[in-house]
C-alpha cells in the first residue's frame, strides 16, 4: 500500500508536541512492514539550520493564493534511513523561529501558510510521482487536503486515492475569517454548514471531519469524549454525523528512542532485571538539577509538559502548598502560557530546597527526568493519548495521572491488595483529587516491597507501534473501500 503521511511536524525534524513525535515513528514502522510510505512536512527554519547537510533540493513550483504566487521547493531527506521525507520549502511562510506562532499569539497568515502546504502536497505527488493510495492527514493543519482531494484534485492521478483524517486534540481547530475562504480557491458552493463554514469563519479542522473518507482520534476513550458537549469543543456535532467514519486507534511509542536499557542520554542503563541501577539515574538528576543530596532518599515526582490549562497545571497550583508537606521533590521542565511561568517561577523560588522549574525544551533533561524520578504527573483535564505517562512505564517511573483519555487507556489503578496495576489515577477534575492521588503513591513508595512489585508491573507494559500500526493499515482498507465503493 502506498501512504502519504502528512504532518505539521516530525521527529526529529521539528516539533512542539506529541504530533510529531507520531508522525517521527508510526510511518518507519508501516514502511518496515511492507507499505510503500513517504512523509510530507514544511521546511521550517530549524530543520534547515539542524539537517541541511542530510538534505538535496529536488524540484520547484510555483502556487498562488488570492492575488499572489508563491515560489516553493521540494527538497528530500530521509526519517531514519528508511522513509524518505519530502519538505516544502517557502521562506515566506516556514523560516521562522517558531512553528505557528510567537508570544504575541498565532501567526497572523497561518491560513495562507497551511493553504499552501496543503496545496503543495498535491504538487509534489505529480512532480515525484509518488501517487498514494492513502493520503493520512493529521491535526487542522492538513485539513485542507481531503477537501482538495473532492474539489481541486478530484481527477484521474488522484481518483482512486482516499483519505484518513487523525485528529490529535480537537481543541486546536484552525478556525480563520470567512474573508480566508477565497485563498483556498475551493469554489463558493463548499462554504456551507455542511462544509468549511463555521459560525460565519472557515474550520480547516471541520474540513478533514467532513471530507476525509475515515477520521480516528489517538486512543478510544478519547474518541468517546470528543462527541461530547464537554470535550467536544463545539464540534461534537459535526462528529455525530460522521459517527460511523469515527475510530480510535492508541498511539504506540518508539522504544528505540525511549528504553533504559539502551537509553544514552541518561546516567546509568537499566532494566526491570537491573532496577538497581535507576538509582544511579536519580542521583545524577538531583545533582543535575542542583536539589539538595536529601531528595536523592525522598519520593521524587516529575513533569514534562506544555504549561496550560489543558494539561491541569491550575489543580496543581492549587495544592502546591499541601504537596510540599508530603516532603516530596518536584521537578517541572516545559514552557507554556507566561502566566503559568510566573506562578512556577515564583513556587520554586519559595520552595527552593524541593523544586527546580526549567522553563524549557530540553529533550537531554526529559530522558533525565523519566530516568530519574520515581513517579510522573499528568492531572490533565483532557489528554487525547499522552505519550510520556507511556515513556514512564518503560523507566519504571510511576504515573500519576487523570482518567481521561490516553491516559485511561493505558494507566491500570494500582490496587495494594492485590498488587495489581500500573500507576495512580484520580477521576474527578479536582485539586483534592489530585492530592489523595499523590497521597497514595508516596504511601506505597514508602513501603519498599510494595513500589519494587509495582515497578516491575509497569516495566512489563508493551506499548509499541506492531499493535497501533496494524490497526491504521486496517484503518488504510477501510478507506479504500469506502473511496473505491
Amino acid at each position: 500500500m502506498k501512504v502519504l503521511f502528512i504532518s505539521s511536524e516530525v521527529v526529529p525534524f521539528a516539533k512542539t508536541g506529541g504530533l510529531a513525535d507520531v508522525s517521527g515513528s508510526l510511518p518507519v514502522w508501516l514502511k518496515q512492514h511492507n507499505n510503500d510510505v513517504c512523509v510530507i512536512t514544511p521546511l521550517y527554519r530549524t530543520t534547515m539550520k539542524c539537517f541541511r547537510q542530510d538534505l538535496k533540493r529536488i524540484d520547484t513550483f510555483d502556487i498562488g493564493i488570492g492575488d499572489n504566487v508563491y515560489n516553493g521547493e521540494i527538497w528530500q531527506g530521509r526519517l531514519k534511513s528508511s522513509v524518505p521525507v519530502f519538505f516544502i520549502r517557502c521562506d515566506t511562510f516556514f523560516d521562522r523561529d517558531r512553528l505557528y506562532g510567537n508570544d504575541m499569539g498565532d501567526f497572523t497568515d497561518n491560513a495562507e501558510r497551511f493553504i499552501f502546504f496543503c496545496r503543495s502536497v498535491f504538487v509534489c505527488c505529480l512532480k515525484t510521482g509518488f501517487l498514494p493510495d492513502i493520503l493520512h492527514c493529521n491535526d487542522w493543519q492538513t485539513g485542507l487536503v481531503p477537501a482538495y482531494l473532492k474539489t481541486l484534485y478530484s481527477g484521474n492521478d488522484f481518483s482512486s486515492t482516499a483519505t484518513v483524517f487523525t485528529v490529535h486534540n480537537i481543541a486546536y481547530q484552525g478556525i480563520f475569517e470567512q474573508k480566508k475562504f477565497s485563498l483556498t480557491g475551493i469554489p463558493d458552493a463548499f462554504f456551507t454548514p455542511d462544509g468549511l463554514e463555521y459560525w460565519g469563519d472557515m474550520c480547516l479542522l471541520k474540513a478533514g471531519f467532513i471530507y476525509a473518507d475515515v477520521i480516528n482520534t489517538v486512543s478510544k476513550k478519547y474518541s468517546k469524549e470528543i462527541q461530547t458537549p464537554e470535550l467536544g469543543f463545539g464540534m461534537e456535532g459535526v462528529l455525530a454525523s460522521r459517527k460511523g467514519k469515527l475510530f480510535g486507534i492508541l498511539n504506540g511509542v518508539d522504544y528505540e528512542a525511549w528504553d533504559p536499557l539502551h537509553d544514552t542520554l541518561i546516567a546509568a542503563q537499566y532494566s526491570k532485571k537491573s532496577i538497581r541501577r535507576k538509582h544511579l539515574c536519580k542521583e545524577a538528576l538531583v545533582h543535575d538539577v542542583k536539589l539538595p543530596d536529601i531528595r536523592i532518599d525522598k519520593p521524587l515526582i516529575g513533569c514534562i509538559s506544555r504549561l496550560a490549562d489543558q494539561k491541569g497545571f491550575d489543580l496543581l497550583n492549587d495544592i502546591f502548598e499541601e504537596l510540599m508537606d508530603l516532603d516530596i521533590g518536584f521537578v517541572l521542565l516545559g514552557t507554556g502560557d507566561l502566566r503559568y511561568h510566573d506562578v512556577f517561577k515564583a513556587l520554586g523560588n519559595k520552595y527552593d530546597k524541593q523544586v527546580r522549574i526549567i522553563l524549557a525544551y530540553d529533550n537531554v533533561l526529559a530522558h533525565k527526568i523519566e530516568a530519574g524520578c520515581d513517579m510522573f504527573l499528568m492531572p490533565s483535564r483532557y489528554e487525547p493519548c499522552g505519550l510520556n505517562q507511556i515513556y514512564s512505564l518503560r523507566y519504571g517511573t510511576i504515573p500519576i495521572v487523570r482518567a481521561t483519555g490516553g491516559l485511561d487507556d493505558t494507566i491500570v489503578h494500582y490496587d495494594k491488595e492485590t498488587q495489581q496495576g500500573t500507576g495512580f489515577k484520580f477521576h474527578h477534575y479536582s485539586a483534592a483529587a489530585l492530592l489523595q492521588a499523590v497521597k497514595e503513591a508516596v504511601e506505597m513508595y514508602n513501603i519498599p516491597e510494595k513500589w519494587k512489585m509495582l515497578v516491575q508491573n509497569a516495566m512489563s507494559c508493551d506499548f509499541s507501534w506492531e499493535k497501533s500500526a496494524q490497526q491504521y493499515v486496517a484503518l488504510y482498507k477501510r478507506a479504500l473501500e469506502h473511496k473505491r465503493g
